[in-house]
Parts: structure tokens; C-alpha cells; sequence
């Protein structure tokens, strides 16, 4: 799939389809955060003041992301309601003079028809939830975002992904390496070639023992993937954990078209599991201009 032609090198080269359409998985029930999650989504989650799912928007907006997907569950009305305009709020802040908050409120939601929602009726796993949405993205390239998966960077993570793909075409994922003891906790690749930042896959696989695991070069939750995949989903065949995988569709499309991972430039916290949520918040807060003194005199006094 192209979009153009245009000139590298003094040669013409097909340029890849741009990406214009991100998933966002959320029907997960978030049960490591009980009773916090009782009766809120895991992606409403705060670090600092937003959300963990409106990180994830900003980061595939800053990519050029145009439409946003959400594959959701029961319960998740609160992100619908996130990404829509609250009225009553609106005007009370305008009729307070509150130009400043009203900005904020309003400045970075989607505009009207790019957000769209599919219901995933059955928690069966990650690659079932990606094929829920088969019909919203049809016949092209698009990218999956995980919002448990928070990245501190310069560059935003999708972005960093986009332009390799730019360069690349096919199948691209972010990668970073984990201790050999963790391997059973990720996908991890088995690479054909290495030049420290872009790996050439040769294989996946899903939470290998560390034993047999290939490398120590685990996925994180960042994916452009070719639609291709939606044909291999469509198997609806389980695997690791007894769930349908999308580690699995993804290795079946290894060899019929380019598949490279990404060392992305940034840290990535797991806002999955708890420590990881709370030192997501120290970190993004130390980053913010108008946090980081106060917060770094807390924890000189603290610790």
C-alpha cells in the first residue's frame, strides 16, 4: 500500500501509506486496581492531571493521527464522556471568566466524526479487541496504542514509530529490552538483524519461558500494523494465557511484508501494575515546569 511516489537518493521509492487511524483498546476490567476501578475505567486513571487514555490521544495526535478508535467494554462510558464537550461546564466557566481552564477544558478534543466506538463483547484478549474494530478501519494501515503503556519522551513514541515507518513500509512496533528473568511477562522478538536502534524480525513470541526466550527484545504496547493482520485475527485462535493474541497474527505476517522494531528514545512506564502508575507521576510531574521545585523539595524531605 502507497500513497506516492517521491524522490530518496536520487531514485524514486513508493512511499507508504500515511497512518491516519489509531486503536485504543480499553475494555480491560483493570482489576490490579481495585477497588479504585470499581466503578471508573483503568484508562481514566490520572498521572498528574490527565488521564492515562488522554496521554494516548495526544500522543497519536502529535503523530498525525486523524481518527481514534475505541474498542471498549461495559463500564467505559467515562471515556466517552471524556471526549466529548460537557456544556454545563463550559458555560459556567465562560460565564465566570475562566478563560484560561475553558481553553484547557476544550482545546484538545477531537473534532466532530473523529472519534468513533466499538463495543468488544467478550474479554478474549488483545488481538480479539484489535479485530473488534476491523470495520472502522478498513482496508489500511493503522496503529495501535496502549494506554497502560505511558512513555516520558521529547518525541512522542508514535511519532518516533510513524517516521521509521516512513522510511520502512510493512509492520512496526516499539521495543525495548527487559532482564532475560522477565521474558515471560512480554512479547519478544527474535531479530534478524540489529544497528543498536531498528531491528529486523524474524520471529515473536508470546511470554516465552526465559530459558528459550529468542532475545530480551520485548514489544511494548506501540504498533502500526498493515490491515493484513485483521485476516489472520479472523482465525480467532487462542494462545498464551488462553487468549487471543495479536503477538500471533503479527508473527504470521513476518516474511510476506517488512517487520522492524524501534528502541523508542524515552522511558516507558507499566501504568498496568501500581509501582509503575506511581512512579509514572513522579516522573511526569518532575517533568512539568510548575511542579518539579515543589516536588522535588517533597521528596528531598521525604526520602
Amino acid at each position: 500500500m502507497t500513497a506516492g511516489i517521491r524522490p530518496r537518493n536520487n531514485k524514486l521509492v513508493l512511499m507508504p501509506q500515511p497512518i491516519k487511524k489509531a486503536v485504543f483498546p480499553v475494555g480491560g476490567l483493570g482489576t490490579r486496581f481495585l477497588p479504585a476501578t470499581k466503578a471508573m475505567p483503568k484508562e481514566m486513571l490520572t498521572v498528574v492531571d490527565k488521564p492515562l487514555i488522554h496521554y494516548a490521544v495526544e500522543e497519536a495526535k502529535a503523530a498525525g493521527v486523524e481518527e481514534f478508535i475505541f474498542v471498549t467494554g461495559r463500564g467505559k462510558s467515562a471515556i466517552e464522556d471524556h471526549f466529548d464537550h460537557s456544556h454545563e461546564l463550559q458555560d459556567t466557566l465562560a460565564a465566570r471568566g475562566k478563560t484560561e481552564a475553558l481553553a484547557a477544558l476544550r482545546d484538545w478534543l477531537p473534532g466532530p466524526g473523529q472519534v468513533a466506538y466499538t463495543r468488544q463483547q467478550e474479554p478474549l484478549g488483545l488481538g480479539h479487541a484489535v479485530w473488534c474494530a476491523r470495520h472502522l478501519v478498513g482496508d489500511e494501515p493503522f496503529a495501535v496504542l496502549l494506554a497502560d503503556d505511558l512513555v516520558l519522551a521529547e518525541t512522542p513514541c508514535l511519532k518516533q514509530l510513524v517516521d521509521a515507518y516512513a522510511e520502512t513500509g510493512g509492520n512496526v512496533v516499539a521495543v525495548m529490552d527487559v532482564p532475560r528473568e522477565h521474558t515471560d511477562r512480554y512479547g519478544i522478538l527474535d531479530v534478524s538483524s540489529d544497528d543498536g536502534r531498528r531491528v529486523e524480525v524474524a520471529g515473536l513470541v508470546e511470554k516465552p519461558d526465559p530459558a528459550v526466550a529468542p532475545s530480551t527484545l520485548s514489544i511494548i504496547g506501540r504498533y502500526i500494523l498493515l490491515p493484513e493482520v485483521f485476516d489472520h485475527l479472523a482465525r480467532q485462535e487462542s494462545g498464551a494465557g488462553g487468549e487471543i493474541q495479536l503477538t500471533d497474527a503479527m508473527a504470521r505476517m513476518i516474511g510476506g511484508s517488512p517487520f522492524h522494531g524501534v528502541r523508542f528514545e524515552g522511558r516507558r512506564f507499566d501504568c498496568g501494575d501500581r509501582v509503575g502508575f506511581v512512579h509514572a507521576n513522579v516522573a511526569f510531574a518532575l517533568a512539568r515546569d510548575d511542579l518539579r521545585e515543589d516536588v522535588e523539595a517533597f521528596l528531598r524531605a521525604y526520602v
